[in-house]
């Protein structure tokens, strides 16, 4: 008996056309995206396009916002993968409902939109937890390192800039030289000639490339000066650098390290250590992840490899997207400071921060200078904090391994601290509402 295959005519038109609604799942998260964010308020995103009338007819905000959203939690993140995606993909299609926009103006919109992606992320915060998510019991505070959209080797450090300024006025002014030697020659051969031809090639690179080491320089000079301020430096009427307490300083007062760096692709990133080891132009992305829940409830960046400086604005900011204190702050050594003990002593916040690896001995903390070092110190010893802290592993480095090994979110995008801070809250917000979506967590 012959086999009977199942009809397969790829070539057979539809009389009637499809509904979007039974292109996928019902319960597929671009469905659920799709309807989070219908519940959000969008507009700010609006804002931007009020009074064009019908001369412009750009692309529906809510769509663009859907794209981006569901790109990032499904693991595309570049503007180019993403409008080749809605031609290709099923769930992209669905929502940009046969819109099709450019990768320019996809990128454009998130370009434009920085502060709105911004306040979304606490709109998906406060979100969850009207709707019961969010506890607040433990919630576990770290931060991770994040390539910047820019190579290390784009980066020169202070001393190599000097000797590379150096050479290239040096050069400079062999070449003029020659120009004009060159220029008087011709004149005494051909005669006058008003015309100007500019700056020879080999000139204006080196022109070029001295006036974007010049402004490296002068990049690095300001934060040296910054950091001398913020250290209390000073120079004295002698003109010698000294430390807050008078001790002299060898390095002149606002002049960086001969190994401070700079990059030019990307300027406000830094160089930092990474966990697989060896060194990054890279971002610190903060995280604070409620326990109960594993959503994000705050998220923060910096360009400082130092975790310490993090944990006051992250309780801060836990406190003003829920409006909630949380019951028990956790966060490994990297965050333990006096001046952060001191605070949430005053506001009575409980916490488990390690002291062990600022501290080599704990146990001999100098009570009369840092007393609230001392106590933190003293209160990490007992069991009930101990079993508290074991649960800090658990809480946020599960969701900075979802973002960077399950959706492959290891490099950012943007450029710049502003841009990539809105970037950073883009990819909490895909990630909470891909969370809420596991949940099973209905939008109304």
């Amino acid at each position: 008996m012959p086999t009977t295959y199942r009809s397969y005519m790829p070539d057979q038109g539809l009389l009637l056309p499809e509904s979007l609604a039974e292109w996928l799942p019902e319960d597929h998260l671009a469905y659920f995206i799709s309807d989070a964010v219908d519940a959000l308020d969008l507009e700010r995103f609006h804002e931007r396009y009020e009074g064009d009338g019908r001369r412009r007819q750009p692309f529906d905000p809510r769509m663009m916002v859907k794209i981006l959203i569901y790109g990032y939690a499904s693991g595309v993140f570049s503007s180019r993968k993403m409008a080749r995606k809605l031609h290709e993909d099923v769930a992209f299609r669905m929502l940009c409902a046969n819109n099709f926009p450019a990768h320019r103006t996809i990128r454009e919109f998130r370009q434009l939109h920085l502060k709105e992606f911004s306040a979304l992320f606490v709109q998906v915060v406060k979100l969850a937890k009207e709707a019961g998510l969010v506890g607040l019991g433990r919630v576990g505070v770290d931060g991770t390192k994040i390539r910047a959209n820019a190579s290390k080797h784009k980066a020169m450090s202070y001393g190599r800039m000097q000797d590379e300024e150096a050479r290239l006025k040096r050069e400079i002014a062999g070449l003029l030289q020659q120009a004009e030697s060159q220029d008087q020659s011709d004149e005494e051969r051909y005669g006058p000639d008003d015309s100007n031809g500019g700056l020879p090639p080999e000139l204006k690179r080196r022109a070029d490339r001295l006036k974007v080491i010049e402004e490296a320089k002068a990049r690095l000079e300001e934060r040296a000066r910054q950091a001398d301020k913020a250290d209390g430096r000073y120079v004295d009427e002698h003109g010698v650098t000294r430390a807050m307490g008078g001790r002299r300083v060898k390095r002149p007062y606002g002049q960086p390290e001969p190994a401070a760096q700079d990059n030019f692709t990307d300027p406000q990133s830094r160089i930092m250590p990474t966990s697989g080891g060896g060194f990054e132009q890279c971002y610190n992305a903060q995280a604070a992840v409620d326990e109960a829940s594993q959503l994000i409830v705050a998220a923060d960046l910096t360009n400082s490899p130092n975790d310490q400086p993090s944990l006051v604005p992250m309780i801060d900011q836990i406190e003003r997207n829920t409006e909630v204190s949380p019951q028990l702050v956790l966060a490994d050594a990297g965050y333990a400071s006096e001046g952060a003990f001191q605070y949430m002593e005053e506001r009575q916040l409980r916490a488990c921060v390690s002291v062990a690896r600022t501290q080599n001995r704990s146990r001999l903390v100098n009570a009369q200078r840092y007393p609230a070092f001392a106590r933190m110190a003293q209160w990490m010893r007992t069991p009930e904090a101990a079993a508290h802290y074991r649960r800090r592993k658990v809480i946020p480095e599960p969701v900075f391994g979802w973002i960077k090994q399950v959706l492959g979110f290891r490099s950012f995008s943007l450029r710049g601290l502003t841009a990539v801070s809105a970037e950073w809250r883009l990819m909490c917000t895909a990630l909470n509402l891909k969370r809420m979506h596991r949940m099973s967590w209905m939008p109304a």
